[in-house]
């Protein structure tokens, strides 16, 4: 058996291996942030309950100015609707399907590009007795076999829990700066 035999029948074994141990991750990913913002929840229900108040301090509307973005359905509330394009973050859309006015907000979040993905989203408001607000951002849906290998090299919790992080941040400067 030539060296080269060798070479590709332990580079097959290890792809193999790969992939089994991509199989084996969970079928679902989840990724939350949370944040104590110096605001009453209903100083930051406007922000974050709906969706023109979310792209004021939106992490990923920052990433590309150039976003084109178009409102759809109602105004607010359930049924309200965004859809963007751009070349840095993709193109997708976000729909609030469920809201419990000044404390939570359940949405869709569909991706087309740059790989196509349907989760869900939730923003929670919990005031605390000192009168200022724990925000916490959540998404999670379905992982398939190829988010699944792509799980074995890249970290989703600290890829898109940094852009939470950022995005929370932001939020706390401008309801932070209302407050004031």
């Amino acid at each position: 058996m030539s060296n080269l035999s060798i070479i590709l029948i332990c580079l097959g074994a290890a792809v193999l291996v790969l992939l089994a141990y991509a199989s084996t991750r969970p079928d679902e990913f989840r990724v939350e942030r949370r944040l104590r913002i110096a605001a009453p929840a209903d100083k930051l229900w406007p922000l974050v309950g709906e969706l023109r108040g979310f792209n004021r301090w939106n992490p990923y509307e920052r990433k590309d100015p150039l976003t084109k973005g178009q409102y759809a359905g109602a105004a607010s509330g359930i049924g309200s609707r965004y859809a963007w394009e751009s070349g840095k973050i993709g193109i997708g859309s976000l729909e609030i399907t469920g809201q419990q006015p000044g404390r939570a907000v359940q949405m869709k979040l569909d991706f087309v590009k740059p790989f196509e993905a349907h989760n869900q989203a939730e923003f929670a408001l919990q005031p605390t007795p000192d009168g200022a607000t724990e925000v916490s951002w959540r998404m999670h849906g379905p992982a398939n076999f190829v988010s699944k290998l792509m799980g074995v090299f890249i970290d989703m919790d600290k890829m898109v829990g940094r852009d939470f992080e950022d995005g929370l941040q932001n939020l706390r400067q401008l309801a932070e700066g209302q407050a004031s």
